[in-house]
């Protein structure tokens, strides 16, 4: 209830933000220029929103596939679509070459839900299952309409920005001060977008324990996709750089997080036993300055309070 609630008040800040803004830069400059700036950022948002499945198929390769081909993979969605309340997504097999899962789509009717041809021969059925929980859940609580929403904000403060550093060519003119502290409003609020789009991760992760599965299958595949993505080429890490948001983890920051998990692995067998969780549960997760800065930067929370959070649901 508590995650839910982060999301709701992040969501009013944001909006009351946009409201400032209008207010100030009505009296500044006056309202027909927010009205055009919000017309751009809203049109290519929409735009964004109807290609970007499209987009999002062609660069992971993926190929839906039929019950025919993946049978227990149909099977397991259809269980966890049936469990959460929502109409069973497309199923798709991506051939990018890192361990990994993922959902998208417009809305709950046009949800899409994929796992990397890696990922099948990484996981065990139960670890799968968790991980596939994850990504209805995303579906259920319509995450990726959310993000969307999310990122207009920036967008139009950025816009506005951009011409009001631009706009004022007299020395006396206050405009192009508006813009730096616009710009300054800008990094602020792309901060507060990534801390949305950790909180759905961790809500997203409760979620699937609720649906049935164990936190120590789920913590176990957190696990192996660290292991798996410090693994893969480079070159494959690199080429989906642009869509780590849509990932379980993010693929960048496996090296080290690989790292900070072997102090869980204590028999050092690749996976996350119910006792090694129950054993973090206790623990104090403490990070370095560098690891913080590198989390509030990013998309995805820190692998090991996320595992630690899973802990807690044991």
């Amino acid at each position: 209830m508590w995650l839910q609630m982060r999301l709701y008040l992040l969501v009013g800040l944001l909006l009351a933000i946009v409201y400032g803004v209008i207010v100030g830069i009505a009296s500044a400059a006056g309202s027909q220029n927010f009205i055009a700036f919000a017309i751009v950022a809203v049109g290519f948002v929409f735009l964004q929103y109807l290609i970007s499945p499209a987009i999002v198929g062609w660069t992971m390769k993926v190929k839906y596939v039929t019950e025919k081909e993946y049978p227990d993979l149909h099977r397991m969605v259809a269980e966890l679509a049936n469990a959460a309340g929502i109409r069973k997504p497309k199923v798709g097999v991506s051939r990018i070459a890192i361990p990994n899962a993922f959902a998208f789509g417009r809305n709950t009717r046009d949800a899409r839900i994929c796992v990397t041809e890696p990922l099948l021969k990484t996981l065990n059925r139960e670890e799968l299952r968790a991980v596939l929980g994850h990504e209805i859940s995303h579906i259920k609580h319509r995450d990726m309409m959310i993000m969307t929403l999310l990122s207009v904000v920036p967008l139009i403060i950025y816009l506005m920005a951009i011409n009001f550093l631009f706009a004022g060519r007299r020395e006396s003119s206050p405009l192009p001060l508006i813009g730096i502290g616009l710009l300054v409003l800008y990094f602020i609020v792309n901060l507060m977008v990534l801390y949305g789009s950790r909180v759905r991760e961790y809500y997203a992760d409760l979620e699937s324990v609720k649906l049935g599965n164990q936190p120590n299958y789920l913590a176990s595949a957190l696990y192996r996709l660290v292991l798996g993505s410090a693994r893969a080429p480079k070159e494959a890490v690199k080429a989906v750089e642009g869509a780590k948001a849509f990932f379980l983890n993010d693929p960048s920051r496996a090296l080290s997080e690989v790292r900070e998990l072997k102090q869980i692995d204590s028999d050092l067998s690749g996976t996350i036993d119910q006792g090694e969780l129950m054993a973090l549960r206790s623990k104090k997760v403490s990070l370095s300055t560098g690891e913080k800065i590198m989390e509030i930067m990013s998309t995805h929370p820190n692998m090991l309070k996320r595992i630690k959070h899973l802990s807690s649901l044991s």
